[in-house]
């Protein structure tokens, strides 16, 4: 039934799926959180499926490789990598793993927000689609995550 229909028969809709509310709840925390960034990532890959903890295992190894200076952190409960911050303020987030099973998608999402450096004339991707890591993959996203940074 759409939302809609639901809000005219009295039901509330307040507009956020059930996974989508805890991760606001998991964002929350983050911003208290005084914890070491790469510990909880490495906790958040580590609670993943093994399909995504795999992918997720590949992408944090690359991402360290090809951007060390990157604050690793998590951002919505997910694995991300952000530009030093002053203080207690972290710096932006460059780029992020979703992983499938977070939000139930076929596939888990490696994404990167406007701070990373991958403008391409006037349009260009800044979410990509990942089913598996392949060695072309893997190149693909160090090329990247080089890019996002450079």
């Amino acid at each position: 039934m759409p939302d809609t229909q639901k809000a005219e028969q009295g039901r509330s809709y307040d507009g956020f799926t059930a996974e989508e509310r805890a991760a606001m709840k998991e964002r929350a925390k983050e911003l208290k959180a005084v914890d070491d960034g790469e510990t909880a990532v490495l906790e958040k890959i580590a609670e993943m499926s093994d399909a995504d903890r795999a992918l997720a295992e590949r992408v944090h190894a690359i991402v360290r490789a090809e951007a060390p200076h990157l604050v690793p952190r998590t951002w919505y409960g997910q694995p991300a990598y952000g530009l030093p911050g002053t203080g207690r303020k972290p710096g932006p987030i460059v780029c992020f793993f979703q992983p499938a099973d977070k939000f139930g998608t076929r596939y888990a999402t490696l994404g990167f927000n406007d701070d990373a450096r991958l403008d391409d004339g006037t349009m260009w991707p800044t979410a990509f689609a990942l089913t598996q890591m392949t060695d072309a993959n893997a190149q693909e996203i160090a090329r990247l995550v080089r890019s996002a940074v450079g």
